[in-house]
């Protein structure tokens, strides 16, 4: 629900700005590259500093600006599976110079070894989300499912981190963190049960260690 809102946003926002680099001659990867490269500075630079307000918006602006390429490439009818591998690997970069920029930080200048623990469990768990869905797909079935998905976990994150770096306390990044955790686990629980409906039912399965 928050994904698909945060994308009709985006749409409206960045469609001009999509128009105007297709008239310039850009290429969408670029764009996916050049978001994703704003993430990672953006997050493996002002979080370990300790500016979360800062490293929060400016990690939002770009994640939100990788609408631009998806823009661009319907426009140019360049839709397909290349793009999609393409965002969805670099979006794996993304969301580990996130959490990681957050542990930096919270195991040194923000001295809350808890908070950067937990950052480091969210970052493996998030991993593990998207790896079920990847898997289901690769063999056959659909796990378009769960109460986490990466655009809910970043939308957490960010907010919380965002809110520590206004004068909010730690504990609260602390909360964010744990409850995120529990829902990534209950959605990797949830992909890995529709996955297992589908394969009683019938789908076709292929051998172990495939």
């Amino acid at each position: 629900m928050l994904g698909r809102n945060a994308r009709a946003f985006a749409g409206r926002v960045f469609t001009p700005p999509a128009k105007l680099l297709l008239r310039l001659g850009v290429d969408p990867d670029a764009v996916t590259i050049a978001g994703t490269a704003g993430v990672l500075v953006s997050a493996l630079v002002l979080y370990p500093l300790g500016h979360l307000f800062w490293g929060s918006l400016a990690v939002a602006f770009f994640v939100l600006s990788d609408t631009v390429d998806g823009i661009m490439a319907r426009t140019l009818g360049r839709t397909g599976r290349w793009g999609a591998y393409l965002d969805s690997t670099l979006d794996r970069f993304g969301d580990a110079a996130v959490f990681g920029g957050l542990v930096i930080w919270f195991a040194r200048g923000g001295d809350s070894p808890l908070t950067a623990g937990l950052a480091l469990l969210c970052l493996v768990l998030g991993s593990l989300v998207s790896y079920a869905k990847a898997r289901a797909e690769g063999l056959g079935f659909t796990a378009d499912v769960g109460i986490a998905e990466r655009s809910d976990r970043l939308l957490a994150v960010l907010a919380g981190a965002a809110a520590v770096g206004l004068g909010a306390p730690v504990p609260v990044m602390t909360v964010v963190l744990v409850l995120l955790a529990v829902a990534s686990l209950v959605t990797v629980a949830q992909r890995m049960a529709v996955v297992r409906r589908q394969a009683l039912a019938g789908a076709p399965e292929p051998a172990r260690g495939a």
